[in-house]
Protein backbone atom coordinates (compact mmCIF):
# COMPACT_ATOMS: atom_id res chain seq x y z
CA UNK A 1 0.00 0.00 0.00
CA UNK A 2 1.01 3.58 -0.74
CA UNK A 3 -0.08 6.91 -0.18
CA UNK A 4 -1.58 8.11 -4.29
CA UNK A 5 -3.66 11.83 -3.53
CA UNK A 6 -5.54 14.07 -1.92
CA UNK A 7 -9.18 15.01 -2.61
CA UNK A 8 -10.43 18.01 -2.21
CA UNK A 9 -14.26 19.34 -3.29
CA UNK A 10 -14.58 22.49 -4.79
CA UNK A 11 -17.33 24.50 -6.17
CA UNK A 12 -15.38 25.46 -9.59
CA UNK A 13 -13.52 23.35 -11.59
CA UNK A 14 -11.73 25.77 -13.80
CA UNK A 15 -10.59 28.71 -11.62
CA UNK A 16 -9.24 26.26 -8.99
CA UNK A 17 -7.23 24.22 -11.94
CA UNK A 18 -5.97 27.34 -12.86
CA UNK A 19 -5.11 28.42 -9.35
CA UNK A 20 -3.13 25.20 -8.08
CA UNK A 21 -1.53 25.45 -11.58
CA UNK A 22 -0.11 28.87 -11.47
CA UNK A 23 0.39 28.26 -7.43
CA UNK A 24 2.11 25.11 -7.03
CA UNK A 25 2.93 24.55 -10.68
CA UNK A 26 0.98 21.68 -11.02
CA UNK A 27 0.40 19.82 -14.32
CA UNK A 28 -3.09 18.28 -15.18
CA UNK A 29 -3.01 14.83 -15.05
CA UNK A 30 -6.15 13.48 -16.69
CA UNK A 31 -9.87 14.64 -16.55
CA UNK A 32 -13.27 13.20 -16.26
CA UNK A 33 -16.46 12.52 -15.49
CA UNK A 34 -17.89 10.39 -12.66
CA UNK A 35 -21.32 9.93 -11.62
CA UNK A 36 -22.36 13.69 -12.98
CA UNK A 37 -19.14 14.64 -11.08
CA UNK A 38 -16.51 16.44 -12.66
CA UNK A 39 -12.75 15.50 -11.89
CA UNK A 40 -9.09 17.00 -12.67
CA UNK A 41 -6.19 15.50 -11.07
CA UNK A 42 -3.17 17.61 -10.93
CA UNK A 43 0.51 16.21 -10.04
CA UNK A 44 4.00 17.04 -9.66
CA UNK A 45 6.36 14.46 -9.41
CA UNK A 46 4.65 11.45 -7.13
CA UNK A 47 2.42 14.50 -5.78
CA UNK A 48 -1.04 14.52 -7.14
CA UNK A 49 -3.92 16.39 -5.86
CA UNK A 50 -7.93 15.30 -7.20
CA UNK A 51 -9.90 18.37 -7.49
CA UNK A 52 -14.06 17.44 -7.77
CA UNK A 53 -16.41 19.80 -8.34
CA UNK A 54 -19.70 20.11 -6.41
CA UNK A 55 -22.28 22.30 -5.43
CA UNK A 56 -22.24 21.19 -2.03
CA UNK A 57 -21.07 24.62 0.32
CA UNK A 58 -18.97 22.09 2.86
CA UNK A 59 -15.18 21.74 1.82
CA UNK A 60 -15.00 17.88 1.70
CA UNK A 61 -11.22 16.50 1.84
CA UNK A 62 -10.47 12.59 1.56
CA UNK A 63 -6.85 10.89 0.71
CA UNK A 64 -6.45 7.80 -0.48
CA UNK A 65 -3.72 4.99 -0.71
CA UNK A 66 -3.42 2.74 -3.31
CA UNK A 67 -3.57 -1.24 -2.88
CA UNK A 68 -2.66 -4.30 -5.29
CA UNK A 69 -5.67 -5.80 -4.68
CA UNK A 70 -9.01 -3.54 -3.66
CA UNK A 71 -11.64 -6.95 -2.56
CA UNK A 72 -8.56 -8.46 -0.26
CA UNK A 73 -8.51 -4.87 1.62
CA UNK A 74 -11.99 -4.83 1.70
CA UNK A 75 -12.07 -8.14 3.21
CA UNK A 76 -10.32 -6.69 5.60
CA UNK A 77 -12.28 -3.65 6.41
CA UNK A 78 -15.48 -5.21 7.40
CA UNK A 79 -15.71 -3.28 10.88
CA UNK A 80 -15.23 0.02 9.32
CA UNK A 81 -18.39 1.68 7.84
CA UNK A 82 -18.28 1.92 3.69
CA UNK A 83 -19.68 5.37 2.58
CA UNK A 84 -19.52 3.97 -1.38
CA UNK A 85 -18.13 1.45 -3.81
CA UNK A 86 -16.36 -0.10 -4.89
CA UNK A 87 -16.34 1.63 -8.66
CA UNK A 88 -15.10 0.40 -11.48
CA UNK A 89 -13.44 3.60 -13.33
CA UNK A 90 -13.68 4.51 -17.15
CA UNK A 91 -9.84 3.86 -16.83
CA UNK A 92 -10.18 0.23 -15.50
CA UNK A 93 -9.24 1.63 -11.53
CA UNK A 94 -11.49 0.24 -9.08
CA UNK A 95 -11.87 2.39 -6.15
CA UNK A 96 -14.27 2.29 -2.64
CA UNK A 97 -14.31 4.83 0.02
CA UNK A 98 -14.31 4.40 3.94
CA UNK A 99 -14.89 6.50 7.14
CA UNK A 100 -12.30 6.32 9.41
CA UNK A 101 -12.31 6.07 13.20
CA UNK A 102 -12.74 10.07 13.37
CA UNK A 103 -15.36 10.20 10.62
CA UNK A 104 -12.23 11.25 8.04
CA UNK A 105 -12.98 9.79 4.72
CA UNK A 106 -10.69 7.01 2.94
CA UNK A 107 -10.33 6.15 -0.31
CA UNK A 108 -8.68 2.75 -1.60
CA UNK A 109 -7.80 2.62 -5.32
CA UNK A 110 -6.43 -0.42 -7.33
CA UNK A 111 -5.24 0.98 -10.29
CA UNK A 112 -3.80 -2.40 -11.81
CA UNK A 113 -6.13 -5.54 -12.71
CA UNK A 114 -5.46 -8.82 -10.85
CA UNK A 115 -6.93 -10.98 -13.20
Amino acid sequence: MRFHHYGVNIRNLEQSTAFYQELLNLEIETRFSFMEEKIVFLSSGDFRLELIETEEDENILHFCFEVTDLQVVMSRLDKMKKIEGPYLLHNGWQTAFYEGPNREIIEFLQTTSTV
